[in-house]
């Protein structure tokens, strides 16, 4: 196997993923299949990747394999490619970022075409595409140390790593993964309001994109709770807690917590 890792599909999640692994990787050691010719010269353009003419070509030249297809085409992909990942008598390990398959659904893929590998799911977030993902993974039990230190090395400048059990892979995922479009939308509503009140528009968004960065780092760096961090600001009788109040009368916490759990139901749901 002459590449380090290989890409089959290369979507908005996977064009991340292969975007972040090529800054901290020679791309040279990056291969990547997607049918969609323009997307991969694009990305070998931008990035100095290598582009594979075949998806088998991509399995047959790696040690990893990460797999960025949509759960419902990803069982077909696997099945189609199992010749090839037979055909390589070196050690591989596949990964997959599918949101609903699970490491069993991969292995029971896998074994029904007579093979078995090490398995890895990893489940990153939209952020990694300027390396402040939150990238969640979970293997199974044929994956090794080395393995598990190499992969973190390849995936590292997409953001931070956290290993878990598949259980919290999920739920982490309906926070980490979902959670994203939840803060763009508040992000939206905030600079909607500005511009209520009169702010132009591009000055509301880049003041309520700020807020939103710096405020998370207050609470990553200094480990204090968030509501510690708010009553900070509210001042008696002041403007933050009139606020804090309108948000607490429309149910603002309740719906966000809701939401969250909304998207952890949907993803038991399309497991079934």
């Amino acid at each position: 196997m002459e590449k380090t890792i290989a890409f089959i599909g290369a979507g908005n999640m996977g064009g991340a993923i292969v975007r972040a692994v090529c800054r901290g990787l020679d791309p040279a050691q990056v291969i990547v299949y997607t049918p969609h010719k323009t997307t991969t010269d694009v990305l070998a353009a931008e990035t100095g990747c290598c582009v594979a003419e075949t998806a088998g070509e991509a399995v047959r030249s790696a040690k990893y394999v990460m797999l960025c297809v949509k759960p419902q085409v990803l069982p077909g992909v696997l099945r189609d490619l199992l010749p090839d990942f037979q055909a390589v008598k070196e050690h591989q390990v596949l990964t997959s970022i599918a949101a609903v398959l699970t490491l069993e659904d991969l292995s029971a893929l896998l074994a029904g075409g007579g093979g078995h590998l090490p398995i890895v799911r990893v489940m990153p977030n939209t952020p990694a595409a300027i390396g402040e993902g939150l990238i969640f993974l979970a293997k199974d039990e044929l994956v090794s140390d080395e393995d598990c230190a190499e992969l973190e090395h390849l995936l590292r400048p997409c953001g931070t790593l956290e290993w878990t059990t598949e259980q919290y892979l999920d739920m982490g995922t309906a926070v980490a993964g979902c959670g994203p479009a939840f803060a763009y939308l508040f992000m939206e509503a905030l600079a909607d309001g500005g511009v209520q009140i009169g702010l132009p528009r591009a000055k509301a968004q880049r003041y309520a994109a700020q807020m939103l960065a710096g405020a998370a780092q207050m609470v990553l760096q200094t480990g204090q709770h968030p509501g510690a961090l708010k009553d900070a600001v509210c001042s008696p009788g002041g403007t933050t807690i009139a606020g804090v109040a309108e948000l607490e009368n429309r149910g603002f916490r309740a719906a966000a917590a809701q939401a969250v759990a909304a998207a952890y139901r949907r993803s038991l749901e399309l497991k079934k």
